[in-house]
């Protein structure tokens, strides 16, 4: 039997199983490319990570499906009027965790607390916050080092954890994901969210169900009384079982699909684009490679090495034959919903493999060199693909790249760890601040060891502007900030340590029964989701 069919075969005994035990359920079957990486809520800043806990988890402030900023378990927050550095949030009241734990400030300062430590991958998003303090039972303090503007942008991934339960089950402190610790919190899960875990095999099957003592049911339909929640890497397989109505949802639809399932009776696609920019990130800081057989040099080094590598890509063909045109090419590594943004910025060179050779020769490297690519081929749409087309363009201008494709599980740690194991990369960037400081503190500022450049492997530093950016936490001179945040991107791009390739688009593909609209995060909320009655 083959892989594929071996995998589609047990979607659907998991399938049949399930339905024997939870006849009456208002089922929603839920496939994607890949699964969270961890349940710890902290441990990863990271897409499909959130996208789970999403069900599970609440924050105190989200976006809804328009994208809009919500109140979740804060009802209303505020600059404190006797300290600019600090915000006060009033919290919802008559919320409890799914084990009968009230919600309370003590909850929302330990988790502050927990995503600011050293071993969370949400700590980037809170660089200045010093603190979180409680007022009342139903009001907290959360204290920045200076004014911070963004403070509430920043906390619509940030994860909130019933401290007691935390404690009961030696969790206080994040999963070391990067080094592959284990926990109790990466298997299990309690939240105040609409859905409870009730199992979880990892790469295998996720089961929620819907908790029926959940603050929102009376604002929200949570219309889904069960949802399993099963990653299907190959393409193909996800694709025939949605045909075959063994899943009602596809999140990641292989855009070579889309025609076909959009004319398909008694199905539905959703397109929109994400927010989201996929990218190629290189070792711009090491004296020497550890893949290259330049000896005692590093040709990323040289920014002409880098224009010309920028030069050889041929994104329109790449949104052609790649992505059969569900892409929209991009200069910066920023999508156009960020501030920061603008179509001049977003201007990309035309493929010209002269010109990047003579640049190549220039730089004194007109025999080329060799080096090895990393890439997930399990997190992005056609990651490998795209991956591929990269390894062409530059074998083009010289350079002989021998490409490692791997699951994301493998591929995230080799960039997070110090030093990075990695010297040519793909990576893809959401930005879930719609700000373009997040995409600087977190991909271009000198990594520290700390809150800043933990996405950074490039080893690029700048001091010059490492301060512009952390300027931008701080001013509330809007004008005045967006004039840095234009000031930076002018430095960045010349900079060329990033090869931008396109914003991602997205396409979902469901039952016609149920309208799941794309999410620009790709991040779909199942509160909102309205089910057939059985």
């Amino acid at each position: 039997m083959s892989a594929t069919r071996t995998t589609l075969a047990a979607l659907l005994l998991g399938a049949t199983c399930l339905t024997a035990v939870s006849a009456d359920a208002q089922t929603l079957r839920w496939a994607r490319v890949g699964d969270a990486l961890t349940m710890d809520p902290h441990a990863q800043n990271e897409g499909p990570t959130h996208t789970l806990n999403h069900q599970i988890y609440e924050t105190l402030i989200s976006r809804d499906q328009a994208g809009e900023m919500v109140g979740v378990l804060a009802t209303d927050w505020r600059i404190d009027p006797e300290d600019p550095n600090s915000w006060i949030f009033d919290l919802r009241e008559g919320v409890t965790f799914h084990n009968g734990n009230p919600f309370n400030a003590d909850d929302v300062v330990f988790s502050i607390e927990r995503a600011t430590s050293p071993t969370s991958d949400m700590k980037g998003l809170h660089s200045t916050v010093t603190g979180a303090e409680k007022i009342d039972d139903y009001t907290v303090r959360i204290v920045s080092s200076g004014p911070n503007p963004l403070l509430p942008n920043n906390l619509t991934n940030t994860f909130i954890m019933d401290e007691e339960w935390s404690v009961e089950n030696d969790v206080v402190e994040p999963q070391n994901y990067a080094e592959g610790e284990e926990t109790y919190a990466v298997r299990n899960a309690n939240g105040t969210g609409p859905y409870t875990l009730e199992s979880r095999e990892a790469e295998v099957r996720t089961v929620l169900r819907r908790n029926e003592n959940y603050w929102g049911l009376d604002q929200f339909p949570v219309g889904a009384a069960e949802i399993v929640y099963t990653p299907i890497t190959e393409a193909a397989t996800r694709v025939a079982a949605l045909l075959s109505g063994e899943v009602d949802f596809v999140q990641d639809v292989p855009v070579q699909d889309i025609e076909r399932l959009s004319s398909e009776s008694g199905l539905r696609v959703n397109l929109g684009a994400e927010n989201r920019v996929i990218f190629f990130g290189m070792d711009v800081g090491s004296e020497d490679l550890a893949t290259d057989d330049v000896e005692g040099a590093n040709p990323f080094a040289d920014v002409r090495v880098r224009q010309a590598m920028n030069m050889a890509i041929n994104r329109d063909a790449i949104q052609r034959v790649v992505m059969r045109g569900q892409s929209m090419p991009a200069g910066i590594i920023s999508p156009p919903f960020v501030n920061g943004w603008t179509e001049a910025l977003d201007e990309y060179p035309a493929a010209d493999i002269e010109a990047a050779r003579a640049l190549m020769e220039e730089a004194g490297y007109g025999d080329g060199f060799t080096a090895t690519m990393h890439c997930p081929n399990d997190r992005y749409l056609n990651d490998e693909a795209i991956c591929q087309a990269a390894v062409s363009a530059f074998g083009q201008i010289g350079i002989d790249v021998n490409l490692v494709s791997q699951s994301r599980s493998l591929h995230f740690p080799l960039l997070q760890r110090e030093p990075p194991e990695t010297d040519l990369y793909l990576l893809g960037w959401g930005v879930p601040t719609f700000d373009s400081e997040y995409i600087f503190s977190f991909l271009y500022h000198t990594r520290d060891g700390g809150s800043y450049g933990t996405w950074n492997p490039t080893g690029y530093s700048n001091p010059e502007v490492d301060e512009m950016i952390k300027s931008l936490a701080s001013n509330t001179d809007i004008d005045a900030r967006n004039e840095t945040i234009a000031d930076i991107w002018e430095i960045l791009k010349d900079e060329t340590i990033y090869i931008p390739v396109h914003t991602q688009m997205l396409s979902y593909a469901m039952s016609d029964e149920i309208d799941i609209p794309v999410d620009a995060e790709n991040q779909p909320k199942m509160k909102y989701v309205e089910m057939p009655q059985p």
